[in-house]
């Protein structure tokens, strides 16, 4: 089968990936590179170095819902196009564009999160568990139909990096699935009454609010490591905290008081505490608490 890839993190390459094993990749769609580190220096996606290497044609406009880049992509001749984290709106014109259609690798167990930041909500929102679902691209968000779905278990000490690389791995697997059974199979609706939104993550999300419970707080934790990570100021200096269990008040301290000694970090909370485990002060690496406070007193 003749594919079009469009996708740009780190998370859609095992899916070009294992479909280039199986089929012909005739061109490939990414973000244009941005401009990164102290040097400014264009850096390219994963999926664009993926492809670079592999000796694939490699696209990256700005949009696609212009006429000249609408016929570009026709003249490809792809059967099908497959999307994984593309980060550009589809027009109509190219999700049509296909006799076999235009696939989408989703993190989620649609309907449930649909939109931008489907792990980093389940995780924060205590769901127990999530997966990937292989759906239709149509105009609206994230609601096509359903080809096929996989579970992934959401244990308590999971962060989204950990359930990024399991997604990844998972959506390959079952987009390769598909692609070998799809004559055969009959798409699913989703059901409208059960959908929820997966907001994108703002920065501003990441300071931690002590005025929350300390349970609610651990999963956020979790849901923001290891971007954007969360933090909380102290002496107009930000600490992030990369790892902390919910644990009961027993020192009764006030929502943002700090407790310590030579070897633990306790944070009062509006309900419960947290119990620090991994912390990262500002320009410094990640670490344990019990070397943090060999060098800083709170």
């Amino acid at each position: 089968m003749k594919i079009v890839f469009l996708g740009t993190p780190e998370f859609a390459v095992p899916t070009l990936e294992a479909l280039s094993k199986k089929h012909e990749i005739v061109g490939v769609y990414t973000r244009a590179p941005k401009e990164a580190g102290r040097g400014k220096e264009l850096q390219k996606s994963p999926i664009h170095l993926w492809a670079e290497k592999h000796g694939i044609e490699v696209r990256t406009p700005k949009t696609l819902r212009n006429v000249e880049e609408q016929q570009k992509f026709a003249e490809l001749k792809a059967d099908i196009a497959i999307v994984a984290a593309y980060g550009l709106i589809l027009p109509k014109e190219i999700i049509e564009a296909f006799p076999k259609g235009c696939l989408n690798v989703h993190g989620s167990l649609l309907p449930r999160w649909r939109g931008a930041a489907p792990m980093q909500r389940a995780i924060e929102a205590g769901d127990e568990k999530t997966g990937i679902t292989i759906m239709q691209v149509v105009e609206a968000l994230d609601a096509g139909a359903m080809y096929k779905k996989g579970e992934i278990i959401i244990d308590k000490d999971m962060t989204v990096g950990i359930l990024h690389d399991k997604m990844a791995k998972l959506g390959a697997q079952l987009m390769v699935e598909v692609l070998d059974n799809l004559d055969k199979i009959v798409p699913q609706p989703q059901d409208e009454s059960l959908v929820t939104y997966a907001a994108k993550i703002d920065k501003a999300e990441s300071l931690l609010d002590f005025g929350q419970s300390a349970v609610v707080l651990e999963r956020k934790i979790r849901a923001f490591n290891p971007y954007p990570a969360t933090y909380f100021e102290h002496n107009g200096e930000r600490f992030k905290l990369l790892k902390a269990t919910a644990v009961a008040n027993d020192k009764n301290l006030k929502p943002g008081e700090i407790w310590q000694d030579k070897t633990n970090l306790i944070i009062g909370c509006w309900e419960g505490a947290l119990q620090v485990e991994q912390i990262q002060r500002q320009g410094k690496k990640a670490m344990s608490v019990e070397e943090l406070l060999r060098g800083y007193s709170f």
